[in-house]
């Protein structure tokens, strides 16, 4: 086991690292208000499930070969940015028109679709892998041989606070969305201003070096 100072030093510093502004709390947010509660709470618990990924290929040795490959990251770099910018186009083209979060049908987006978008927007962006491989080995102890039980349980600690923070400002975002919902023709700007946070996020990641 790993000495509970050493769990509590990880969780406090997990913690600040998760609520300082970043890509996945702007992510999560704009979803929220654009979108409501369910939507906020289920992207964000896609990102933080996303981490669970990344974990595991940091202990794998994966993370570490991507991070190697100038080819592999790019690659994966350009993927995430595409992603970000067909979310962005999605919430463009539809603005006004998913909210409250509706189908065609009448019917509510399922939170599942938010959080499979989560996940891939948070699996495929190489920033977050290299993050993790820089943060976790920090908190393990070397000497104790047990390098790769230790890693999987500080990132299974990372995920689960992840769940609670971003969690938290999904519903928090929702709510002040609900809000302002009800102004007529506010939706299609709430909308408009998602896109373009995912825009903006999209150009950030395209242009991220190593």
């Amino acid at each position: 086991m790993i000495p509970i100072e050493i769990l509590l030093a990880f969780l406090a510093a997990s913690a600040l690292v998760t609520i300082a502004p970043g890509p996945d709390n702007l992510m999560v947010l704009s979803v929220g208000i654009s979108r409501g509660r369910s939507a906020g709470i289920g992207f964000g618990l896609g990102c933080a499930l996303g981490c669970f990924v990344h974990t595991l290929w940091a202990t794998l040795g994966i993370g570490a070969v991507v991070m190697a490959s100038e080819a592999t990251f790019t690659t994966l770099k350009m993927a995430g940015a595409a992603y970000l910018v067909y979310i962005g186009i999605m919430a463009w083209r539809y603005a006004g028109k998913l909210a409250p979060i509706k189908l065609d049908d009448g019917s509510a987006e399922p939170m599942g679709a938010h959080v499979r978008r989560g996940f891939i927007a948070n699996v495929i962006n190489p920033k977050v892998a290299l993050f993790f491989i820089a943060f976790l080995p920090q908190f393990v102890d070397q000497a104790r041989g047990d390098v790769w039980p230790q890693m999987l349980l500080l990132g299974a600690l990372f995920a689960a606070q992840t769940v609670v923070i971003f969690g938290s400002l999904g519903w928090f975002a929702g709510s002040i969305g609900v809000r302002l919902q009800q102004q007529p023709g506010l939706a299609v700007w709430l909308d408009r201003c998602a896109g373009t946070i995912f825009f903006a996020l999209a150009l950030h990641l395209a242009t991220a070096g190593r």
